[in-house]
């Protein structure tokens, strides 16, 4: 039995005994402080249904804080106005899409188009590219240790020569990124990213920030909260990133993907018909692994065994997905063909560079690194746990060889914070629920909304959750907290 409040289908009434956080109308912000002020945007950044539009911006800020008179960092930010009255106005919902590495320029539009109505009205949704990312001072690693070669290296190593071919490729990583982002590698980080939200904030005359975090910018919302507690107004952090060092959150991810795949398999095998993979779990892993094999002995126009885990970690992160991935397994096998398999979006392109870059860069920057003993011991144990594990997600391995080495983690959550609303999917194998539940407890008295039956990464105005959504707008614009964790119904396994 599940105990607290428990909500399935539409949202049902909040309990009476609620808390609520304060409520009051916040006025309308001043004018924008000089250091940032809105025009037009880029071209390429999609245009909101009228009559909302999207105005943009540079804010200065310093690349080291602790030396505000040298170099200097331009932030990219965007800005959609609330479209309700002042009297509704609750002030500003930044947002943060995740990665690390996520641009969030556009993100403020695309995901503010599917916020429920109540949280339009009421905020001016923010965005902005994180330091290293987008049009904001973006990380360079060159090649990255040949990260996009095609077809790549065998991301999974087997075997002494193979584990010196890893190491060597994490080393080379490393120095390129040292060669590409220079002096800037340990300002790339998430505590300064916290620190620009901070002054972006102070930019637009707001007295505290609502926040809307996904995956890693949940991981960046805790970050605010630990150095700005007083700041925070109302904060949700979706498919919540565990306050644990970067690499031991790599392993936790790895672990749960393993897990994913084999609730694929089975699936993929109850609908044997519609994929002809196998009748059960067994037979469609083994067709899985004649497919990762062939392409790991004979890529297919530049399609290997690294490309093939890339698309497999993408797919297994959300289930509508799923149906995808079987159909390109099954034409694999049946004409040797990988159409079906690649993603629509290059790897190779500028946005997947410096998201790529950005990345390694800020979790690198973020705390300790591992001993390149213990990641190849790590693989060890993931291969007797799994002997084909996914270890597409082990991007916090290459801090190993890392120029920079910090030596304090990033402080996560603080007890001096209002209450926030977690929300996590119960079989996330992205964010795996336990990071939620971690997290929870540096976060007194916040609330975790779960989304149980549910299987995808991404959660609040993503999975159409009458529940999670009703509730995550009752909180950021009544205030409504809830009176204990909320447990909603999710949508289970598709149907193909």
């Amino acid at each position: 039995m599940i105990p607290a409040v428990r909500r399935t289908g539409l949202l049902c009434a909040l309990t009476a005994t609620a808390a609520l956080l304060p409520a009051t109308p916040v006025p309308a912000a001043p004018p924008p402080a000089a250091a940032l002020r809105f025009g037009a945007c880029p071209d390429s950044l999609p245009a909101p249904p009228p009559p909302a539009r999207v105005e943009c911006g540079h804010l200065s800020v310093p690349l080291d804080r602790s030396h505000p008179d040298g170099a200097h960092l331009r932030i990219a930010v965007s800005r959609i106005r609330a479209s309700g009255p002042a009297s509704e106005r609750r002030g500003v919902l930044l947002v943060n899409p995740g990665g690390p590495g996520g641009s969030g320029l556009s993100y403020a539009v695309t995901k503010r188009a599917k916020l429920p109505e109540r949280v339009r009205r009421s905020y001016d949704v923010i965005g902005f590219d994180p330091r290293g990312t987008g049009a904001s001072a973006p990380a360079d690693c060159g090649p990255m240790g040949g990260l996009f070669d095609s077809p790549g290296p065998d991301p999974v190593p087997e075997g002494r020569a193979a584990g010196k071919a890893y190491l060597d490729t994490l080393r080379r990583t490393a120095d390129d990124c040292a060669h590409g982002v220079k002096d800037a590698l340990p300002y790339l980080s998430t505590t300064e990213t916290a620190r620009d939200m901070d002054a972006i904030r102070a930019a637009l005359g707001e007295p505290r920030i609502g926040f809307l975090g996904v995956s890693y910018g949940s991981y960046l919302g805790a970050a605010y909260a630990a150095q700005f507690p007083r700041r925070v107004g109302r904060m949700v952090l979706d498919s919540v990133v565990g306050p644990w060092a970067w690499y031991d959150f790599d392993l936790v991810q790895s672990r749960a993907l393993i897990r994913q795949r084999a609730v694929f398999f089975a699936w993929a095998a109850r609908h044997e018909k519609r994929f002809g993979l196998g009748a059960d779990r067994a037979a469609v892993r083994a067709a899985y692994q004649r497919v990762r094999d062939g392409l790991a002995k004979h890529p297919v126009d530049g399609f290997g065994a690294a490309e093939f885990d890339r698309t497999v970690y993408r797919a297994l992160g959300r289930t509508e997905r799923w149906a995808g991935l079987a159909d390109g397994l099954r034409t694999y096998l049946r004409d040797g063909t990988t159409g079906p398999l690649r993603p629509a979006e290059p790897f190779d392109g500028a946005a997947s560079r410096t998201y790529e870059a950005a990345n390694r860069t800020v979790k690198c920057a973020d705390g300790p690194a591992p001993t390149s003993s213990r990641v190849m011991a790590d693989i060890r144990r993931m291969r007797r746990l799994d002997p084909q594990p996914l270890l597409t997600g082990m991007e916090a391995s290459v801090c190993a060889y890392w120029h920079h080495r910090p030596a304090h983690r990033t402080p996560l959550g603080s007890p001096e914070a209002p209450p926030v609303l977690l929300i996590a999917s119960a079989h996330d194998p992205v964010t795996p629920v336990e990071g939620a539940r971690t997290l929870q407890r540096r976060l007194p008295g916040s609330r975790l909304v779960s989304l149980h039956h549910d299987y995808s990464h991404g959660v609040f105005a993503s999975r159409g959750n009458g529940c999670v959504d009703g509730t995550a707008a009752a909180y950021l614009v009544d205030g409504t907290v809830p009176a204990a964790d909320v447990h909603c119904s999710g949508p289970g396994l598709p149907t193909p």
